[in-house]
């Protein structure tokens, strides 16, 4: 039986002027929007539908900006939003709760502004980047990880051969060199203002972890495939579990695609702004499909 999937794009996916058509398109949007300015004490909406470029980049802007254009899409389609399951990004992860009826919009906005805050926080306590490493088994990065000295780790699982890394500066530069002397076609660093999902973000897990325990969560309309450990999950207390522990684990992208894929999901939606997912999602489907041709 085919099976629809909606998925959620994480930080990174955001561009100027992003929702603005929504908002005018749509009475629905329009005071989702205009909700969540009031929620987050500033107007949201008009960072998102203006052109700074730099203004939409502060994680304080992003992360709720991403969050909004997502769930809000997902809001817009109302009857015929109706997923046999769904999974998010990092921060997509939150979006896909919200769209499936798992977290209120107001408590999902409310996280996202605090999990933002913390790991703002986090970044600045201890100055620490990410590098995105192309063309080398995940296997292979793991193992030169391991044997770097300081805090450096596998952090995304994005498709086949698309990987990235994450810990303190040093690390991470010092990864990067082993892991082109191994074949990697690219190890550079991104960007992004610290060592997201490392153990470099435990003070943002110990902070969002609070906020998370006290929000409500529900059974949601369908199976969420969660970043911690790819599976799908219905359980309130697990999901809640599973959120918590996302900060400092990595986002297992690659394996969650492949679980939708074996337990059925044939039509991918990406509900958010650009086509991230799209393309890591047909690289993935590419190498399943190669898998499956090879055990026939």
């Amino acid at each position: 039986m085919m099976k629809k999937a909606y998925v959620f794009p994480g930080q990174g996916a955001q561009f100027p002027g992003m929702g603005r058509d929504l908002y005018e398109s749509s009475q629905v949007a329009k005071e989702l929007f205009e909700r969540a300015n009031e929620i987050l004490g500033f107007r949201i909406t008009d960072i998102m539908f203006g052109e700074d470029a730099e203004a939409l980049k502060q994680t304080a802007v992003t992360q709720p900006a991403v969050f909004l254009h997502s769930v809000i899409m997902a809001k817009v389609l109302g009857d015929d939003f109706v997923p046999d399951m769904v999974a998010g990004h990092s921060l997509g992860e939150f979006s896909a709760l919200v769209a499936a009826g798992a977290l209120s919009f107001e408590d999902g906005l409310k996280l996202v502004a605090k999990r933002a805050a913390a790991m703002q926080k986090a970044c600045e306590a201890a100055p620490s980047t990410m590098a995105a490493v192309l063309a080398l088994e995940d296997s292979v990065v793991e193992q030169v990880c391991s044997e770097i000295d300081g805090v450096v780790v596998a952090a995304n699982y994005n498709c086949p051969g698309q990987l990235v890394i994450s810990g303190t500066i040093e690390a991470v530069d010092a990864a990067c060199v082993k892991l082109k002397e191994q074949g990697a076609r690219r190890a550079l660093r991104l960007p992004v203002g610290g060592a997201f999902h490392s153990p470099l973000m435990e003070p943002a897990r110990v902070e969002l972890s609070q906020a998370i325990e006290q929000a409500e969560f529900m059974t949601p309309c369908c199976p969420i495939y969660q970043n911690v450990d790819a599976k799908p999950h219905t359980d309130p207390a697990e999901i809640k579990q599973n959120l918590v522990s996302q900060l400092t684990a990595p986002v297992r992208w690659t394996y969650c695609v492949q679980n939708m894929i074996s337990d059925g999901a044939t039509n991918f939606t990406e509900l958010g702004p650009g086509k991230v997912l799209q393309g890591l999602i047909l690289k993935i489907n590419n190498e399943v499909t190669a898998v499956s041709k090879e055990t026939l």
